[in-house]
């Protein structure tokens, strides 16, 4: 029985390894994971747990950054899942994307799922201000192009963004890992927060499985990357606080919406995230803020200031992108791993 060989591209040295035991998936030569550059670290992570090696290729750059993608053993017929979060660079991790799903599409793969961990360009998906693209549903339509066949991802910023697809969806939340980290706190008088109005439906959800009550921060955005606080919606008076969002980018908002549950009587502030874009001056925003703990998952590889920041904790899902792994590849429900 055929074992799969380690990429050839290491840019980036592996994270913590995940918190549960690997299990070992059903092996076999047409069952095949392959990675790019973006998150090598969640790629060995997610290998590891199924008890595989990554498969072989090569993923390298001309002088002019030009993107060149190989794919380095025979994966005639293969059911092949491509890992690659669209994470800053972006434009560039999104086109080493692109070319492999060719790659492997004209290497006569038998099925192409692509795994994007963190999905970029998830915000731009209307037209809120005239002649702008909708390039949430441009970024779709890139993807089946290159010859993805279904899609795996992980906290859309909208699950509306599914319909953008014209290829299945397995939309996976990275609540179960969370939830879980919370629970172990028992955090007293817990509260779940909402940072916006957008956000209630997945913050809703994140309070039931706690069992806690639920409050909303009504805000206006009044330019890209900045938001001013309006109202806190719902008692936060001496209970802790857990802002609920699907990424983190500078921080500005989650500062404010900490600052604004402070001085409307809250105890302390936790905050949660699937997607640690943390841009710009984010990690120093949350190092000097009163939140008392950020959490996130490894979907997005964290800078060096950001692994040390003491405010920061990490979690991986590489377990839960595993299972959702082998339950596509071996024809079961992806929805039995959230219930």
């Amino acid at each position: 029985m055929a074992t799969l060989t380690t990429a050839t591209e290491t840019k980036m040295s592996p994270d913590e390894k995940p918190e549960r035991k690997p299990q070992r998936a059903r092996v076999d030569d047409k069952f095949k994971i392959f990675c790019a550059t973006a998150n090598e670290a969640l790629s060995q992570e997610v290998c590891d747990f199924l008890g595989l090696n990554r498969g072989q290729a090569l993923v390298t750059r001309f002088a002019d950054g030009e993107a060149y993608v190989q794919i380095q053993e025979n994966v005639r017929g293969a059911d092949v899942f491509v890992m690659q979060s669209t994470c800053r660079p972006v434009d560039d991790h999104l086109m080493e994307l692109l070319l492999m799903l060719d790659a492997l599409k004209r290497a006569s793969a038998r099925r192409i799922t692509a795994v994007i961990p963190y999905y970029g360009y998830a915000r731009q998906d209307r037209k809120d201000k005239p002649r702008v693209p909708i390039s949430s549903k441009l970024v779709a339509d890139l993807l089946t192009t290159a010859g993805a066949d279904r899609a795996l991802i992980v906290d859309l910023h909208t699950p509306q963004l599914q319909g953008f697809f014209n290829i299945p969806v397995d939309h996976l939340f990275a609540s179960p890992v969370l939830v879980d980290y919370f629970k172990k706190l028992e955090l007293p008088n817990l509260t779940v927060v909402s940072p916006d109005a957008g956000g209630v439906e997945r913050a809703r959800f994140f309070a039931k499985k706690i069992d806690a009550p639920l409050a909303i921060v009504d805000k206006r955005r009044v330019e890209m990357n900045v938001a001013e606080i309006m109202n806190v919606i719902g008692d936060v008076n001496g209970r802790t606080c857990l802002i609920i969002d699907d990424l983190i980018d500078t921080a500005g908002t989650l500062v404010k919406t900490a600052s604004a549950l402070m001085q409307n009587g809250a105890a302390e502030v936790y905050a949660c995230c699937s997607h640690p874009v943390f841009s710009g001056p984010a990690v120093e925003n949350i190092a000097k803020s009163c939140i008392k703990q950020v959490v996130v998952t490894n979907t997005i590889p964290l800078s060096e200031a950001a692994r040390s920041e003491p405010k920061i904790k990490v979690l991986s899902i590489a377990g839960l992108i595993g299972r959702a792994i082998q339950s596509i590849h071996e024809e079961t429900s992806v929805s039995k791993l959230f219930l």
